[in-house]
């Protein structure tokens, strides 16, 4: 395994001993993740291989021990919990690959288009109940956290679904689906860190609204990055979003402008309809980077990574409470 002293994720890891105890515990991680997708039918234990073999960034399990580090990094359970983490995320893949009728997921097919839709979903089942095992050993407040956190994440995909209701706020309705589908579980990561880790109640609870802020910011600079990026940085083609149909927080805003100057009108015409072309794709493009749309955007993600930084001043000084700092400014930083 490549060391991990800094990344895509941002966490820096400049102190030699956090990076080095960051290592040797992601190395635990990783032995323990393929110890975990197992099976004696080879169509599940392939299945659930698939995605563990594309590799990714393990950033929810690399919380889990730089949040432990604000304590006791051996404590009994750390390494697990972030185990659990991580098949709990990769869970949720094989299900969000279905829902969106993915056909590539990290560079590869995806499962539903190399199996079936089926075979993808009941893998994705398969992954939770092999967190639920892992879990099983770590006490019932540990299975409590994890069945709430499974309930914020069905909840979100469910609101995501569903769409804002008519009367509804569009901006208020997207921000709240991150919190849920994407802050809850990186939120339980760094939660579950601290308390295997040992650090009291307090902290935990500090840390597990940071890793929720953290995670909102992390998923609104890939909004941006979908945008404004002309490299590989968001990890895929720049304009997938629109051309999906999706609307992120800078397309909400664009649309609700009510701006009448010639580029804010014409953004909201093509906005309106399927950008599946090329022209009108990156027509549409080129005006949302030049968008008031995209600063106040960036402005929503500069507010989470600053509350999320901001909470970290009432842990005590350490190296691991200084990687976590660095992560909020590299939320930022990396959409320019």
């Amino acid at each position: 395994m490549v060391p991990v002293t800094r990344g895509l994720t941002g966490l820096d890891l400049a102190d030699p001993g956090l990076a080095g105890s960051v290592q040797a515990g992601l190395d635990r991680v990783e032995s323990l993740l393929r110890e975990s997708v197992r099976s004696d039918f080879s169509l599940v234990g392939t299945a659930a291989r698939h995605l563990v073999d594309a590799g990714g960034k393990r950033f929810r399990p690399l919380l889990t021990l730089v949040a432990a580090h604000v304590g006791d990094p051996l404590g009994t359970g750390v390494v697990e919990s972030a185990v659990v983490v991580e098949l709990t995320h990769l869970g949720t893949l094989y299900h969000d690959d279905v829902m969106d009728e993915a056909s590539v997921r990290r560079g590869g097919v995806s499962a539903n288009v190399r199996w079936t839709n089926t075979v993808a979903i009941l893998t994705g089942d398969y992954l939770f109940s092999r967190a639920s095992d892992l879990l099983a050993d770590l006490g019932p407040e540990a299975v409590r956290v994890q069945a709430r956190t499974f309930g914020r994440l069905v909840t979100g995909q469910i609101r995501e679904t569903a769409g804002p209701p008519p009367d509804g706020d569009p901006v208020e309705h997207y921000v709240t689906v991150l919190e849920e589908k994407t802050g809850s579980l990186i939120a339980t990561a760094a939660l579950l860190g601290a308390m295997f880790g040992g650090v009291g109640p307090e902290g935990a609870d500090l840390l597990r609204r940071y890793g929720e802020l953290i995670g909102v910011a992390f998923q609104l600079s890939d909004d941006l990055l979908d945008i404004a990026s002309d490299s590989a940085e968001s990890g895929k083609t720049t304009g997938t979003d629109l051309r999906e149909g999706i609307r992120t927080l800078p397309v909400l805003y664009a649309l609700r402008s009510s701006s009448t100057e010639p580029d804010a009108v014409r953004l909201r015409e093509l906005l309106a309809t399927p950008l599946t072309a090329d022209g009108p794709l990156t027509e549409a493009l080129g005006l949302l980077r030049r968008s008031a749309a995209m600063e106040e955007a960036r402005a929503v993600l500069v507010s989470y990574a600053d509350r999320a930084r901001s909470l970290l001043d009432d842990l005590p000084a350490s190296p691991a409470r200084d990687a976590l700092a660095a992560l909020a400014d590299f939320v930022v930083a990396r959409t320019g």
